[in-house]
């Protein structure tokens, strides 16, 4: 069998820890044989480490000199559109990193880009692939949970601003925990409601803590190059009625050092997922039911196997575009409602 030829753009933490590992792990299916990074040096030690064969400090010419079948793409958010697009339009299959973009512009001329060239474009929103979310979802499919109307999510952190990277450069980023962190129970919470249509989305966001000096559990960052939210609150509705309630943060005066977690309501029962719990009644009683015995997953492991047999044919990709799409347009919704002060419909 004829092995996937996969090239890596970007070559920084994600691509060093996570990507490249991963693809390692599936030698029988996929051979890694070139990494891009616009730092030649940087892009030289990923590929002496993990031996590599080629590397180059431009995709343009990564994409022009080799015939490669997929990418995975690493870059900055700011750079996810034009990589993506570029890859696409040479005929491979795309996997990127989350979030899709920095706006929903760009979101679109990948989706576009993917459709015209009749290729993959998948995001790696891998906590999809958990035991707990998929465990909830077998629970909801089942209708067990009835109408979910309704989702809090959480993704806090009491001091967590990354001290490394360009987490708090919104040129770069395009934002700060939203697009960061609150991407994920975001997408979590979408996937497990069916991904509705949305109505309106209001939003605000603050500023409060991470432009000052101050603790940090995640390294130390400078306040003078704080550009994004540290903290961001608001409200989804959907055409369907059914609503989220979110709340994310770098930085936040609460009791836990982090909460990842998503709630859902339902008619026949709630859940939470983090860990996984049924909240419902049964025989004139309330009853919680608890999945303790769940096997911890390799999330990242799973999610880059997954793309690597949707590439082969052999399975539909977990994440479509689209639905990373109508996920930069909530947070494009976000974004502008807070800036604007009023609530913003899609």
């Amino acid at each position: 069998m004829r092995k996937l030829k996969v090239g890596i753009i970007g070559a920084g933490q994600i691509a060093e820890m996570t990507h490249i590992p991963n693809y390692f792990k599936y030698l029988e299916f996929v051979e890694t044989v070139s990494v891009m990074d616009v730092n030649l040096d940087r892009a030289k030690y990923i590929a002496e480490k993990f031996h590599i064969p080629y590397y180059f400090s431009n995709y343009e010419e990564m994409l022009e000199k080799l015939e490669l079948d997929a990418v995975s793409v690493c870059t900055p958010n700011k750079f996810h559109a034009e990589a993506a697009i570029a890859a696409l339009n040479s005929g491979c299959h795309v996997l990127c990193e989350k979030p899709p973009a920095v706006s929903a512009d760009e979101a679109e001329r990948m989706t576009q880009a993917a459709k015209e060239n009749g290729k993959i474009l998948t995001y790696n929103f891998h906590f999809r692939y958990s035991e707990e979310i998929q465990a909830i979802k077998k629970f909801i499919v089942a209708e067990e949970l009835g109408d979910v109307y309704a989702a809090k999510i959480e993704a806090l952190r009491r001091r967590g601003i990354p001290g490394w990277g360009a987490f708090i450069n919104k040129e770069i980023q395009g934002g700060g925990p939203l697009i960061d962190i609150g991407v994920h129970m975001l997408d979590a919470a979408l996937y497990l409601m069916g991904y509705p249509e949305v109505d309106y989305v209001s939003a605000s966001t603050y500023r409060r803590i991470g432009d000052k000096a101050g603790v940090g559990l995640m390294g130390s960052w400078d306040p003078k190059q704080f550009t994004v939210e540290d903290s961001a609150f608001g409200y989804i509705r959907f055409k369907n009625s059914a609503s989220i309630l979110f709340q994310t943060s770098f930085a936040l005066n609460m009791k836990e050092r982090s909460i990842m977690n998503v709630h859902l309501f339902g008619e026949k029962a709630g859940a939470s997922v983090f860990p996984p719990a049924i909240y419902t009644e049964k025989h004139g009683n309330l009853l919680d039911i608890e999945l303790p015995f769940l096997q911890e997953a390799d999330r990242h492991s799973k999610s880059i196997r997954h793309f690597i047999e949707a590439c082969l044919g052999n399975e539909a990709v977990l994440c479509t575009a689209e639905e990373g799409l109508m996920i930069q347009r909530i947070i494009d919704a976000i974004y502008r409602s807070a800036e604007i002060g009023q609530a913003v419909k899609l």
